[in-house]
Order: structure tokens, then sequence, then C-alpha cells
């Protein structure tokens, strides 16, 4: 399949996860990893990555949202049997189709990893994970002596994100740093 080699260089960005299937039909249950659920809608095309990183491009044939877990069919596929190997699955897009953002909006990805600097320049670390538990998320950042710091994402600490440099300058702000 020469069309599908194409796909192999881009950069590819997860926007969901494949939990588990769905009934007999080749359904499959996805935990989204994006903030537009639209990338589920009927007709766009995705692509399963394997735990082999195996790439295996589909389009969605019917999806509905059923406890914050989309049910989707894939065109290429009818059958349980077909859809039992894409559990634990990453579904992606490659990163030229993501959305742009409004400014002081990022993506997962652009942040992870990322150096977190102080206003007087000390280094404390990277940021390993996102969590969004409500009102406004919370960046992890990796310490030294396997510590985490949590740094709420609000305008009082994020002072600068600087993408091109993966850095991100903060306020700390008095208690985050125990």
């Amino acid at each position: 399949m020469e069309v599908g080699q194409a796909h192999m260089t881009e950069k590819l960005v997860t926007v969901g996860k494949v939990v588990n299937s769905h009934g007999i039909r080749g359904e499959l249950k996805i935990v989204p990893e994006t903030d537009f659920p639209e990338r589920f809608d009927v007709g766009n095309s995705l692509i399963i990555v394997d735990s082999q990183n195996k790439q295996t491009p589909v389009t969605v044939k019917t999806s509905r949202l059923h406890k914050n877990v989309f049910i989707v069919l894939f065109s290429q596929f009818s059958n349980i049997n077909d859809v039992e190997k894409f559990k634990g699955s990453l579904l992606k897009i490659e990163a030229k189709d993501q959305k742009p953002l409004e400014e002081g909006e990022y993506y997962y990805h652009e942040i992870i990893g990322c150096k977190v600097v102080t206003e007087d320049e000390q280094e404390l670390g990277l940021i390993s994970e996102i969590l969004t538990p409500g009102a406004n998320d919370v960046w992890v950042v990796s310490l030294p002596k396997g510590k985490q710091l949590l740094l709420p994402v609000i305008d009082d600490v994020i002072l600068k994100v600087d993408i091109p440099n993966k850095t991100i300058r903060i306020h700390l702000m008095e208690g985050l740093l125990e």
C-alpha cells in the first residue's frame, strides 16, 4: 500500500486511546485525549498506532459519546476479530492537521518536556505530566530526588511560555515549593 507510506514521515499527535472493543461489530471504546471531540466525527481520518508502532490509517464510520468515552466504528473494520488487536493502541492525527489555538493556549505535547525556570533563572526541572482537575490545569514538574512540583496554570504563576526553546518561566509563589 504505497499511499499509506506518506504518513510515516509526518509527526503524529495523539488524540485518543483505544481502551477496549465494544460489541461484536468492530466498534472500539476510545478515551479522548483532545479538547476537540469533533476529531471523532463521521468521515474524519485518524491513524491507529499500536504498541509495535505499526500505523493503520482509518476513517470514522459511526461515532457516539457514552459516559465520556467515544464508541467508534471505522469504515475499515466490521467485526470484533478485526479490532481486538488495537486494545491499548493510540489514535493519532498528523501534526499538520492540528487546529490553530488561541494565543496563550498550547497542546499537551508542546508543554510536556519543557524546562521550568524561575524569574531569577533557577532551573527547577522538566514538565512530566498535565493534570486537569477542574478550574485550571496543573503542570507537574519533575524535580531532583524524585520530588514533584505542582504548578497551577494561572497568570500569577506562569509568566512566559517559550515553545521554540522548550522553556517555561514561572513566578514561584510562596508555598508552591515545600
